[in-house]
């Protein structure tokens, strides 16, 4: 159903036709011990601006700075700045990491206390974090909590992918009008739609 919807839109038709499937797997069961959504906002903020080799083995390094291999929040905001560079952080990072240990001791984070909001409820609830982004928690809404109508127009390959497949020729804020216009269409399922513009090849 949400692929006949999506090929209302011809042109995104043609990409779903010419691209491999996404492959969407989810485990919903969350260890107690270890909190997904904080332990992705950890991730998502280790690998911003950084290839995804560097970043893989810096959050390997990062964790094994933690006795069980999970940076419990209380253990991580008691971290020097030495500790986490010895990782291979940077002091904005550190920082950063710092500030969601400190948010996840005081505010809830698991994903039944997240379920219950709407998206930008959820967007609004993790922004007052230093170094998240509305771009980190979209991420964390697509491919965490599985919601099915995110639009992330801040990812530069979207927006790439799009002005390549639709010819758009706007800039500023015209051309993100135009995105979201065209997006629109796509409505339930703008997550899919996203997921196949990030595979097609073009």
């Amino acid at each position: 159903m949400s692929l006949a919807h999506l090929s209302k839109d011809l042109i995104l038709k043609k990409i779903i036709e010419s691209t491999p499937e996404p492959k969407i797997a989810f485990d919903y069961e969350e260890d107690p011990a270890k909190n997904r959504i904080y332990l992705a906002l950890l991730e998502s903020i280790v690998s911003q601006q950084i290839s995804v080799k560097a970043a893989e083995s810096i959050f390997t390094r990062f964790l094994a700075l933690f006795p069980d291999g999970y940076p419990h929040p209380e253990q991580l905001v008691a971290k020097s700045a030495e500790e986490l560079r010895s990782a291979g952080l940077s002091g904005q990072k550190s920082v950063y990491l710092q500030s969601v240990a400190a948010f996840a001791l005081e505010n809830p984070m698991s994903i039944a206390h997240l379920s219950a909001l709407t998206d930008e409820e959820i967007v609004q609830y993790l922004l007052p974090i230093k170094g998240v982004g509305r771009w980190t928690v979209e991420m964390l809404l697509m491919f965490v909590l599985n919601r099915p109508d995110v639009f992330p127009i801040d990812d530069l390959v979207i927006r790439q992918r799009m002005i390549k497949a639709y010819g758009l020729t706007e800039t500023g804020r015209a051309l993100y009008k135009r995105l979201h216009e065209i997006a629109e269409t796509w409505r339930p399922h703008r997550t899919l739609a996203s997921r196949y513009l990030w595979r097609w090849k073009g």
